[in-house]
């Protein structure tokens, strides 16, 4: 599988992105998919997941309420729509797909990995 993360960018607080994974190489609706991230010094650590029909989505404490997963999977792509930004959403965020159609909190689920894209909330 092979994943193209984008859509980051720099925003101010209070205020949106949307990042898109496009994937390939595999039966899209075949694994399940989950975002991560990674601040400078931190571990990477999970944001939000969802299962390969889409049916089931999970979401750290942090974002509920203000970021949102989907995918489209006549398209291949998974999308993480962010509102309300805080600066402490600064980081790297990842897609990655996992091996099985159900979604995972667990990065050990996530055998395939997107580069990164950056995303920045200024104060």
């Amino acid at each position: 599988v092979q994943l193209q993360a984008s859509g980051g960018g720099l925003v101010r607080a209070g205020g949106s992105l949307r990042l898109s994974c496009a994937a390939s190489g595999r039966t899209f609706s075949s694994y399940g998919m989950g975002w991560f991230r990674q601040a400078p010094g931190k571990e990477r650590e999970f944001v939000g997941a969802i299962s390969g029909s889409g049916n089931s989505i999970y979401y750290v404490d942090s974002v509920k309420g203000r970021f949102t997963i989907s995918r489209d999977n006549a398209r291949n792509t998974m999308y993480l729509q962010m509102n309300s930004l805080k600066p402490e959403d600064t980081a790297v965020y990842y897609c990655a797909a996992g091996t099985r159609a159900s979604a995972t909190i667990h990065i050990s689920g996530y055998p395939y990995w997107g580069q990164g894209t950056q995303v920045t909330v200024s104060s």
